[in-house]
């Protein structure tokens, strides 16, 4: 990887009180919600994901040498402290009763959307490697395989899953910023057609053969459901979602720090029995990070069986939304604008993979779903549940009708909880076809 753009910058930055740059990240934060709720910025923001301009703000202080990303602490904190909180606040939301009550045509495409992308990396990454065998590259520091477990992380959960995946599969910074926009340009390749197909919805479930009348039926026990939760939250409702959400991160420090330290040193005792034992492949799971956002995420599913779940109708998904692009703002610091420009040439290859993944996604949907009879309703939720996660499967879900976004929601905080679990398995199957 060649020297930084503004190298020269980032050792000198404006700004390096971390304060000062906590501000300018809020503030472009800020700026980027207030101009998308104006009608204006509508046709700018189609185009142009709020998700992209939330990392590429940042990415352009820091390459222009405002901030250094580098020696800033703001990732450490954001990473280990607002992440897991934002996990625990999302999950928080998650009824796995109601989503059962969707019917199992919405959870069996729901899950063969999660299949398809498992699958699809590890397929995608081998046709590529056919032709490119450096795509493989073993174990080294910027092996594709780290890289692309991002994108798995992002497809099957969002955001939060994606940040899990970068530190657990040690994904470098550089590596990452590429994956993020394959993960961006590809995703948003596929949204439109399903936009465009909840407008020609009946002759796609002619040809699946599907009953839809099942989804006029779910729309009104989502209206019910809204009607239920919803309140105007009070300030004691502010101070318990805090304590809920740092008391759960503090529980996930003390086990991640526990179960780290068992679980290396029976690696390490195992690889120095057998050296080429299967376990090697297990690594992750001796990562801290990995069981903080493994517990962080079962403790959200737990209490989400409590009265504790009440408190998203008080907002607490919303100030995990907030704890989640304070993060995605933090990793964009981190990217220097370029760099990627100079290693332009890197792209062809991981948009290839990114191409003939989603392609592979696809197909696994739609074979699933003409097996199953499903309505093309539960195929373009399913898949954005996955692929978009709770920013736009809200979208597409309202395209067929607005009564409907909240399953959008609903799917997606499942793509929270399975996210990382199935993002790893698709990791894993990459480092081994790799080795």
């Amino acid at each position: 990887m060649k020297p930084l753009l503004a190298s020269h910058l980032l050792l000198h930055a404006v700004f390096t009180n971390d304060a000062v740059v906590l501000g300018l990240l809020a503030g472009a934060l800020g700026l980027v919600f207030y101009t998308h709720s104006l009608p204006q910025f509508k046709r700018f923001y189609t185009f142009v994901p709020a998700l992209l301009m939330c990392y590429f703000i940042p990415a352009g202080l820091n390459s222009l040498g405002i901030v250094n990303g580098e020696e800033s602490n703001l990732y450490f904190v954001a990473s280990r402290y607002l992440l897991p909180a934002s996990l625990i606040l999302l999950c928080l939301s998650i009824d796995l009763k109601g989503i059962y009550n969707l019917g199992p045509k919405a959870i069996i495409m729901f899950f063969a959307a999660t299949l398809g992308i498992v699958v699809g990396g590890p397929l995608a990454l081998w046709f590529v490697g056919q032709s490119d065998p450096s795509v493989l590259g073993g174990d080294a520091p910027d092996a594709y395989w780290r890289g692309l477990s991002t994108v798995a992380g992002s497809w099957i959960g969002g955001g939060a899953n994606q940040a899990a995946l970068k530190e657990i599969s040690d994904t470098l910074d550089s590596q990452f910023s590429i994956m993020l926009i394959v993960d961006v340009f590809v995703a948003n390749l596929w949204m439109p057609f399903l936009l465009f197909g909840a407008g020609i919805r009946e002759k796609i479930d002619g040809w699946l053969q599907a009953d839809a009348s099942s989804v006029n039926e779910l729309q009104n026990k989502v209206e019910l459901l809204q009607a239920k939760s919803a309140r105007i939250p009070s300030f004691p409702d502010w101070m318990v979602i805090v304590a809920i959400a740092f008391g759960g991160v503090a529980v996930s420090h003390l086990v991640a720090d526990n179960a780290s330290i068992a679980l290396s040193s029976w690696l390490n005792q195992t690889l120095a029995t057998d050296p080429d034992s299967p376990a090697i492949y297990l690594s992750s799971i001796t990562k801290g990070f990995f069981w903080l956002v493994v517990t962080a995420t079962a403790i959200g599913i737990a209490l989400s069986f409590t009265p504790a779940k009440s408190y998203e109708g008080a907002g607490a998904s919303k100030m995990g939304s907030v704890f989640l692009y304070v993060l995605v703002a933090t990793i964009g610091m981190k990217m220097d604008i370029g760099s990627l420009i100079e290693n332009w040439a890197m792209y062809g290859s991981a948009v290839s993979i990114g191409l003939i993944w989603m392609l592979v996604h696809i197909v696994v949907l739609l074979v699933a779903a003409k097996l199953i009879k499903a309505p093309f309703f539960f195929v373009a939720v399913g898949s954005q549940a996955n692929v978009g996660g709770a920013a736009s499967a809200p979208i597409v879900a309202s395209a067929f009708s607005p009564a409907l976004a909240p399953v959008g929601v609903l799917l997606a905080v499942l793509g929270y909880a399975v996210g990382t679990i199935g993002a790893i398995v698709c990791m894993e199957w990459m480092h081994a076809l790799s080795m």
